[in-house]
């Protein structure tokens, strides 16, 4: 009878080796809403390098949506960011009314990321919704 041999791999043979990314300039995406805030710090060509809302840092309830929360999501996600990518200018896009939108751009202002550009894409309603029909008299 013919045995066969099983090959195992190490951890680093099945590891794909992963060369680190630098990063210069990127997209920095706020969407506030009245209950949270969420950022987004991107690449140029769009590709997510780091995520952060009030709620990873230890915001619970009706914390989140204040504009201090949103400051220390701001940062915390940057500072990650900084340190593993080496970002160091981003361009800003705010879309919703909440109350975290400028203090998240403050807070990615503080923690070394210098702001070239600042958009707002809030979606406006240019006739609204279709009003309910008027009830019978």
């Amino acid at each position: 009878m013919a045995e066969t041999k099983k090959t195992v791999k190490t951890k680093e043979e099945s590891k794909k080796s992963k060369s680190k990314k630098n990063v210069q300039s990127g997209i920095a995406s706020i969407q506030s809403t009245f209950n949270n805030t969420i950022i987004t710090l991107a690449s140029e060509d769009g590709e997510v390098l780091g995520q952060g809302s009030p709620s990873r840092i230890g915001f619970k309830g009706a914390k989140r949506c204040t504009a201090y929360a949103a400051t220390k999501a701001a940062v915390d996600v940057a500072e990650r960011v900084i340190k593993k990518y080496g970002l160091r200018e981003v361009k800003v896009y705010v879309k919703g009314p909440g109350a975290g939108r400028n203090a998240a751009v403050k807070g990615l202002d503080s923690a070394g990321l210098k702001v070239t550009m600042l958009t707002d894409r809030t979606p406006i309603p240019h006739n609204g919704c279709r009003a309910r029909k008027m009830p019978r008299k």
